[in-house]
């Protein structure tokens, strides 16, 4: 078996890899039987030296691999035929941008696995970088806050080393007795979570968070009953919510009248309610001074992320009365971050934590006969057809 890491090509450019040079030898020594090669990059967080001085091999050409690892939409011209692919294809929702890309890929007769469709029995996520992204969407909430107030100025996390100089930095700002929520407790959730907690923010119950006022910054944790309700006023659980979204409503006004800064690390499914609506932005006690969308759903739950934005300009204003995108300093302004690739700003650390969690929940399953079913839950396509999990994207090929 010949396993190939492939260069990272879409724009703009993306530093992240899916196994670190130390990943990859520890991949080698448990399994002497695959081969490995990485394909050169100048890009890569990860030096062609780092790879070779662990005796890997770095080439200019992977299409003799079988199995060939990316992080982004590999562009349809470097595609190559009659390969399995890994990467993430952002097409699982029928993102219209990416028609082209799974049309091409089921051309070429390649069998593509998502990182995203890697997930246990009960439908759980395995792998991803959310984790990275929830600490860098904390890191880049609290520095719009002091951007836009002119409390303390934060380097671009982008500049700095990894999470550890991330919280070093906020450790030497004073903060006054703001309240963040977090909405959410999966990767993303926690890994904001994380950062509060590394820096000594507070937590507190829901019911404090609501009524009681603080001298210090504390925060609360919000999962989907917190923030949503039935329509009918009957208090049910989780799996009615997941498979009845369209009976719920957002309840999530009552954060929005004591919130300064609101981190999203939810999951959005089609037909949940919007979260946070213009007429909630809108509202005389709306307190929210920062929105950082972590999720970043455009035209989806958070009625302020008008568009995404970038590393290189990361925020923008939102101004409630007009719904329309205002400077930052806009004395009506609430700040957005929407970065939609928030992992890239740690992109040593991203690849780390990503290639340790494939190492242990991914690349067992190529040696024991799948016994799990993790690879053929993850397949999308395969011999140039949707399969059956899948085939619900038909139509989306087909431009239905």
């Amino acid at each position: 078996m010949k396993f190939g890491i492939i260069k990272e090509r879409k724009n703009p450019p993306d530093r992240r890899v899916i196994f670190s040079p130390n990943e990859l030898t520890l991949l080698k020594q448990k399994y002497q039987q695959v081969s490995v090669k990485v394909e050169t990059s100048d890009i890569r967080i990860f030096e062609d030296a780092q790879y070779i001085n662990l005796g890997i091999d770095v080439v200019d050409d992977v299409s003799d691999c079988d199995i060939l690892f990316g992080v982004k939409e590999v562009p349809i011209e470097n595609l190559i035929a009659n390969k399995s692919y890994f990467f993430f294809s952002h097409t699982i929702k029928k993102q219209p941008y990416n028609r082209n890309l799974l049309k091409a890929v089921l051309e070429k007769n390649i069998d593509l696995y998502d990182y995203e469709t890697i997930v246990d029995a009960e439908n759980r996520r395995l792998i991803g970088f959310g984790r990275y992204a929830g600490i860098v969407g904390a890191y880049n909430g609290i520095r719009a806050f002091g951007i836009k107030f002119e409390l303390f100025k934060l380097p671009k996390a982008e500049t700095l080393a990894g999470k550890e100089a991330l919280i070093s930095h906020l450790k030497r700002i004073v903060l006054p007795p703001l309240k963040f929520v977090i909405t959410g407790t999966g990767k993303v959730g926690n890994g904001a979570k994380e950062v509060l907690d590394a820096i000594k923010i507070k937590e507190v119950s829901v019911e404090n968070y609501l009524t009681k006022n603080y001298t210090q910054a504390v925060y609360t944790q919000i999962d989907v009953l917190e923030y949503n309700k039935r329509k009918d006023g009957q208090v049910l659980d989780f799996t009615d919510f997941y498979q009845n979204p369209k009976e719920y409503d957002s309840d999530f006004e009552k954060f929005t009248k004591v919130t300064d800064i609101y981190i999203t690390g939810h999951f959005y499914g089609n037909d949940a309610p919007v979260i946070l609506t213009r007429e909630m932005l809108k509202a005389n006690d709306c307190k929210i001074k920062v929105v950082a969308d972590v999720s970043c759903d455009v035209n989806g739950p958070i009625a302020c992320t008008l568009r995404s934005s970038t590393i290189a300009e990361p925020l923008y204003g939102y101004l409630p009365e007009e719904n329309i995108e205002v400077d930052v300093f806009h004395p009506a302004a609430i700040v957005v971050m929407a970065v939609d690739n928030l992992p890239c700003e740690l992109p040593k650390d991203a690849s780390e934590g990503f290639g340790e969690m494939f190492l242990e929940h991914v690349i067992p399953a190529f040696f024991n006969d799948d016994k799990d079913g993790i690879l053929n839950r993850a397949k999308i396509t395969e011999k140039g057809k949707l399969t059956e999990r899948f085939s619900y994207l038909q139509d989306y090929v087909d431009g239905k």
